[in-house]
């Protein structure tokens, strides 16, 4: 089975040759690697020279933003399965790959997902979120769950079949794709109880007030395009739901990923 992994940048010439340093010392043979550049101006490209024996593609070109980016990895992967692990992130350990693979070989899987940490820019060590994903069960999206959306790996049949990012929805696409395969489609995904990814705090979608108003509204408006009836708290709770990942034991979660 060939796993496609997608790094998509934008002048991260500081941050992606760790990511691909991550992608590259997976244990499991069988990786398809995509670097999916929106046209960088700085040294991004040459920081994964050390690394490009080991990427099947290399698109660096203009783009629409992070989604549009996304959408052209998905429709160049050859793989049976597709994961994204953006430039800044870092797989957990090197058997990340090999414990999702386990999970897709039961044909009736058709997406996986498992637990993430926010780490801090400047000191990847430094646990400053800790978000627990837990098991699936689809009654949690009405109350504001969703799967962190850098563990999420689906086969690539379901992108083809079910489409992929929508550019009109900003910041809350992934949201949206995740609303309509698990819950409007109700792809089967199997949690994976493990530390999958390290992602590097900050985001688009909650660097400012203005900017997490627009997202809340695009959550709105992630339900309203796949014919779902929200309950009136489902997205007030999306954001609340964040709190307990600063309230978490940080300390258990570094003894766990020593073990």
């Amino acid at each position: 089975m060939k796993l496609s992994v997608i790094t998509v940048s934008l002048n991260c010439q500081d941050t992606i040759a760790a990511t691909a340093r991550s992608v590259c010392e997976q244990s499991y043979p069988d990786i398809e690697y995509l670097v999916i550049d929106g046209g960088s101006q700085d040294g991004t490209l040459a920081q994964i020279e050390l690394y490009r024996h080991r990427i099947a593609t290399v698109l660096s070109e203009p783009d629409q933003g992070l989604y549009d980016a996304m959408n052209k990895g998905i429709a160049r992967a050859t793989g049976d399965v597709i994961g994204f692990l953006h430039a800044g992130d870092l797989y957990a350990d090197s058997e990340v790959l090999a414990r999702v693979a386990e999970v897709f070989t039961d044909d009736a899987v058709a997406a996986c997902y498992g637990d993430l940490v926010y780490v801090d820019a400047q000191d990847q060590h430094k646990i400053t979120r800790d978000w627990r994903a837990g098991l699936l069960t689809r009654c949690k999206f009405y109350y504001g769950w969703m799967p962190p959306h850098p563990t999420f790996f689906v086969r690539r049949r379901h992108y083809q079949q079910y489409g992929g990012y929508r550019l009109d929805l900003g910041t809350a696409a992934d949201y949206e794709l995740m609303l309509r395969y698990l819950l409007r489609h109700r792809l089967q995904a199997v949690y994976l109880p493990r530390l999958l990814v390290r992602m590097r705090s900050g985001g688009a979608s909650n660097c400012s007030f203005g900017s997490r108003l627009r997202a809340h509204c695009m959550d709105w408006k992630a339900w309203l395009v796949n014919r779902l009836l929200p309950l009136p708290w489902t997205v007030p709770c999306k954001p609340l739901r964040k709190l307990a990942q600063w309230w978490l034991p940080v300390a258990m979660r570094q003894k766990s990923t020593r073990l």
